[in-house]
């Protein structure tokens, strides 16, 4: 009889095994099918099709439009287009209308030595094999290189998207794009079966869309001086040149220089026109009743009382208790609907500053009549009346999750941003609404991405886990949102959503998160696609890298490269890293206290981030003696809005607690406070000590005397480091953290000597 133990160790290796192999068969399937977003089903095949300029397209009468558009991306390989036909021939490209496959944009794609079959039953789903035929064909066809023939590997793909909505969201009134950049967009989108592109067309920053009846809502609210954004876009682009505003949008009018631009109609119905052939449906916001400055400036009776300010917080909005503001709001969308034809019309909804409804006559008299408690339900009434037009004419609303604040209809679509009011989806799907997600973090594609960023968005679950079976099906799907107050230029935009979209394009089609090794495998083949493209995307991270280091002797740095082709170059000097700038060296020696600035480059000179590394010769910091410590660190909670930490020190304590955990409470419940965490921090061994500190918004962490990590202001979610040099015992420990508004995200963890990071435990904290 064979023992449970060698039952077990035997049962172990076999699994071990069947891990081994299933890794090599997607490193193979990674290598010669570097496909994103991967396919449902992928089966390898024998040989591969040789396309040359005497291949023949077959195409069933239902894809038409799309052998046109095979035909398009063949003619950049062949340098000729290829004979379209009705009529079967061998060796043959064949387009094929199959009923039986009832997924929408759902496709079959077969590609033997003898032929290559498409079989779909909607055009989308066509179109979504032409990309993924795109992928597989040579990178050099991007670059318009003409070749003999064109060879594609022999596989058969079965393929559905996991979510209806993949979207993008693009802000072009903060600063804004051309119509050329617009087509790369949707051509980029395109490429990763991506099919929703939402433009927000207006803001208090500039009306970007031309209306007839209202004319100046162009000729005056696409124009503007130079804002705190530009300017604060301007001061960056002396280290980055990406932050340099795009030239063609600056223009002298009347001795003033102007920042502008605006869409003709003709022009966006060519744009239209365009992302519609490739199956992508573009969803148009004018956002109202808030955000409406440039509009409210060249129409000021919009609002209640004549004034085009800023509130507390917001702009001041349009006026919901005047007819004449819904005159122009369904002139306004009347005039949108005529040039998107897509079933989506987006209203905004957020952010509104209501408190000149509350003091207008004409806002009291609208709510007594109607019956509305509160300026929620002013606001709401607003939404509604507006849904009400658009399903009268065969449209239908989405709103940002404020709408949902006073009571909404449950025909009316969410978009969900607001995460730190978790609650907004679950609440709109019980009501019965349809639910799009666009929570900040990790959608927000206008934070500055770090090395974690692409993880978070393959990893972002849309389904909140609340939700049922049944529930979670009122979730299509989700998109990332580009906010462009910094973001001035069109190569600004590149880096700011590539690579993170294609992690989402996975996300939202594959929905498998156990792909991601081989997800970043396929990635790195996707960048020379890119580089063909002229997509000015995100380098990878240099690995493992600090913000702040220690040393007591020597310290010495190496960086591993995160692509092969790439050149680490440095300077001491202050400047900038350049192409002539001397390679790092591995390692390199440092003896004194200085700051070393590093960057990588691609072989035609682009250059990824500069990373600032900043080194200080330090003793081993000796410990403190205390009473017998007690457990915990003793938190001081401030009920207040901070912009810098060091502003907590002169506020009143609202409640004090202890925790042994650097996290937000779960009882903390208002929307901006400060907690300072005090007491002692007790290493178990000598060393150098890495600490990572993220915050939304900010904290400064202080081990011992000094700062140890400086992630201070109002900022989204971002890591910064430090490194302080510790004797084994106690060590005094103070964090400052506070919270604007919006993302409640504080962690911090640690590594010894270079090790990996991970949890600090509960017990090294003491009071």
């Amino acid at each position: 009889m064979i023992s449970f133990t060698k039952k077990y160790n035997t049962l172990k290796v076999v699994c071990l095994l069947i891990c081994i192999a299933t890794l090599k068969v997607q490193a193979q399937e990674a290598s010669k099918f570097p496909l994103i977003p991967y396919p449902t089903q992928l089966t390898e095949g024998k040989g591969a099709f040789v396309i040359t300029c005497n291949t023949v397209i077959i195409t069933a009468k239902e894809f038409n439009n799309e052998a046109v558009e095979l035909n398009d991306l063949l003619l950049k390989g062949l340098g000729k287009r290829l004979l379209i036909s009705k009529n079967s021939k061998s060796h043959a490209i064949k387009l094929i209308y199959d009923a039986t496959i009832t997924a929408p944009e759902a496709y079959k794609l077969n590609i033997s030595t003898q032929q290559l079959i498409i079989a779909a039953k909607d055009p989308a789903g066509v179109f979504h094999a032409i990309e993924t035929i795109r992928q597989l064909l040579p990178v050099a066809m991007e670059k318009g290189k003409i070749s003999k023939q064109l060879i594609l590997p022999a596989v058969t793909i079965e393929d559905q998207p996991a979510y209806a909505w993949r979207g993008m969201h693009l802000d072009v009134s903060r600063h804004f794009f051309s119509v050329s950049y617009l087509k790369k967009f949707i051509d980029r989108m395109a490429l990763y079966k991506m099919n929703k592109l939402h433009l927000h067309l207006t803001d208090d920053q500039g009306w970007r869309i031309e209306i007839k009846k209202y004319p100046k809502l162009t000729e005056e609210g696409a124009w503007r001086t130079f804002n705190n954004q530009d300017s604060a876009c301007m001061k960056k682009a002396k280290d980055n040149p990406d932050f340099t505003i795009d030239k063609e949008h600056i223009i002298q009018h009347n001795g003033k220089t102007l920042y502008g631009g605006f869409y003709t109609q003709q022009e966006m119905k060519g744009v239209v026109a365009y992302a519609a052939a490739r199956h992508i449906d573009i969803i148009p916001e004018i956002d109202m009743p808030g955000h409406m400055m440039a509009a409210i400036s060249s129409y000021p009776f919009l609002t209640c009382n004549g004034e085009n300010s800023w509130g507390k917080l917001f702009t001041k909005p349009i006026c919901p208790g005047n007819e004449t503001t819904y005159e122009f709001a369904q002139n306004v969308f009347s005039e949108i609907m005529d040039i998107f034809p897509s079933k989506y019309i987006h209203i905004g909804g957020d952010e509104v500053d209501r408190k000149s409804w509350g003091e207008s006559d004409a806002c009291k008299a609208l709510m007594a009549r109607e019956g509305i408690k509160d300026l929620a339900g002013l606001q709401s009434y607003f939404i509604n009346r507006m849904e009400k037009f658009f399903n009268s004419k065969g449209r239908k609303l989405i709103g940002w999750d404020e709408i949902i604040e006073g009571g909404i209809s449950p025909t009316a679509i969410i978009m969900y941003w607001r995460g730190w009011v978790p609650d907004a989806p679950v609440k709109a799907v019980k009501n019965g609404n349809t639910v799009i997600m666009t929570p900040g973090e990790p959608l927000y594609f206008d934070y500055q991405p770090d090395q974690y960023s692409v993880y978070k968005v393959y990893h972002f679950n849309p389904i909140p886990k609340v939700l049922n079976a049944e529930e979670a099906k009122s979730i299509i799907g989700a998109q990332a949102n580009i906010w462009t107050e910094m973001i001035p230029s069109e190569k600004r935009a590149d880096y700011m959503y590539m690579p993170r979209m294609t992690a989402l394009a996975e996300l939202l089609w594959t929905n498998q998160q156990d792909k991601y090794d081989s997800y970043l495998k396929r990635l790195v083949q996707q960048y020379n696609r890119m580089d063909a493209m002229h997509i000015n995307y995100r380098l990878p991270d240099l690995p493992n890298l600090l913000n702040e280091y220690v040393f007591t002797d020597e310290g010495k740095l190496s960086i591993d490269k995160p692509l092969p082709d790439l050149t680490i170059r440095y300077t001491t000097d202050g400047t900038l890293p350049g192409t002539k700038s001397p390679e790092l060296p591995s390692p390199l020696s440092i003896k004194k206290a200085e700051q070393i600035r590093v960057a990588a480059f691609t072989t035609n000179g682009t250059r990824g981030d500069v990373y600032n590394l900043n080194y200080t010769k330090q003793n081993m910091l000796g410990t403190v003696k205390v009473a017998p410590p007690k457990p915990g660190l003793v938190c001081s909670y401030y009920k207040a809005y901070f912009k810098q930490t060091a502003l907590m020190k002169n506020a009143k304590v609202d409640s004090v607690f202890t925790t042994s955990s650097i996290t937000v409470p779960s009882t903390v419940k208002a929307p901006s406070f400060g907690i300072a965490y005090k007491g002692y921090i007790d290493v178990p061994s000598d060393g150098i000590y890495s600490f990572y500190l993220t915050c939304d918004d900010g904290g400064v962490l202080k081990i011992g005397p000094t700062v140890t990590v400086d992630n201070d202001g109002n900022h989204s979610a971002q890591e910064r480091s430090g490194q302080v040099a510790l004797k084994m015992g106690l060590h005094p420990f103070a964090l400052d953290f506070i919270e604007g508004g919006g993302g409640y995200t504080l962690k911090l963890k640690y590594s010894l000597n270079g090790s990996a990071q991970q949890e600090i435990p509960a017990e090294w904290f003491k009071n």
